[in-house]
């Protein structure tokens, strides 16, 4: 059973991902390294005993180790986990507001430098300035992001061919059905939306840029969702994450003021937005722009970057590389 669990809490990566140029580029050596424990119910036996209930408010404990709520979250995926329902997402309600949304300009440098040892340079924090305010109308956000197991069910009914390139062969990996499905392109998440959409009869889609920042900040302008100093104990990232997916919900103290989980790391989100500057903000070109002029925003950060894309006003798009972990969440309009 031990074995079993173990192969639960590694989901393998993209191939391209061992590469050495790409775990150079995550900062890993090239000799093995493991966050995660080698037998991680040695301890925690008694979590097989439990209930999917009780299962859930360990993995969102957030006074519970982080080990006990990985193992518990692994146990969820097999077992079924209560939280995740396909045709009815758990949705947070955001109220109307006036939201700071942004950067001021007199701070992007203090920032870049901050993140500079990371490779941030000050042009990839220009786009986030000026730092500005928009008025939000009310809508609803999902509180996760959309899972394997929601994401399968979309496949499998539209009888898609949109496989995730975390899916190694195409193959469901079951023992991740509660983490988040990654990665899928732009194209797909809105496609997947309009699938929920036409069997639900409600109105889904993804998030704007706005209120997507809106929600993971709360509306005043904390740069990250947990408050203004980066803690790698908030969000799956690589400085002190497992190295992969974690289940939904796992990094409790990382949930935004509005109650959404997983805003920072674990993967990073498309949004519905092209990028273009913000009001009075200059365009900037970057590695991003190679192709063309706009590409579609991503916020959030993942598992395989490091802090500096959590913070809640980081504007940034799918790299071409292939360690980008990109994800989607679900909004609504009220």
């Amino acid at each position: 059973m031990a074995s079993a669990i173990v192969q639960c809490l590694v989901p393998g990566l993209d191939g391209t991902s061992t590469t050495a140029a790409a775990r150079e580029e995550m900062g890993l050596p090239q000799t093995f390294v493991d966050r995660q424990p080698a037998l991680p119910l040695a301890v925690d036996r008694d979590l097989l005993t439990l209930l999917p209930a009780r299962l859930v408010e360990i993995v969102e404990g957030p006074d519970q180790p982080f080990e006990r709520r990985l193992a518990a979250g692994a146990l969820l995926a097999l077992a079924g986990d209560p939280r995740i329902d396909v045709f009815d997402p758990t949705m947070v309600d955001v109220p109307a507001g006036v939201a700071t949304i942004g950067t001021d300009p007199d701070v992007a440098a203090e920032v870049a430098s901050a993140w500079g040892s990371y490779g941030v340079v000050e042009d990839w924090i220009r786009k986030e300035c000026p730092r500005h305010e928009v008025a939000v109308e009310a809508f609803r956000i999902a509180r996760y992001p959309v899972t394997n197991e929601e994401y399968r069910e979309f496949l499998a009914d539209a009888d898609s061919s949109a496989f995730p390139t975390s899916w190694a062969f195409g193959v469901y990996p079951a023992h991740a059905a509660n983490h988040p499905v990654w990665t899928v392109s732009a194209e797909a998440a809105d496609a997947y939306a309009e699938w929920l959409s036409g069997r639900t009869g409600r109105d889904f889609r993804l998030p704007t840029e706005t209120e997507w920042e809106y929600a993971a900040s709360g509306g005043g302008g904390r740069e990250y969702p947990w408050g203004d100093r980066f803690d790698p104990a908030c969000a799956n990232t690589v400085e002190e994450g497992p190295l992969t997916t974690t289940p939904v919900g796992a990094y409790p103290r990382g949930r935004s003021p509005f109650g959404v989980d997983d805003v920072a790391g674990n993967v990073e989100e498309w949004v519905a937005t092209t990028y273009a500057p913000y009001p009075g903000g200059d365009f900037v070109h970057d590695h991003l722009t190679e192709d063309g002029e706009t590409y579609r925003i991503t916020r959030g950060g993942c598992f395989t970057r490091f802090g500096d894309l959590t913070r809640c006003q980081r504007r940034h798009g799918r790299s071409k590389a292939p360690i980008y972990a990109v994800g989607f969440r679900l909004a609504e309009s009220v």
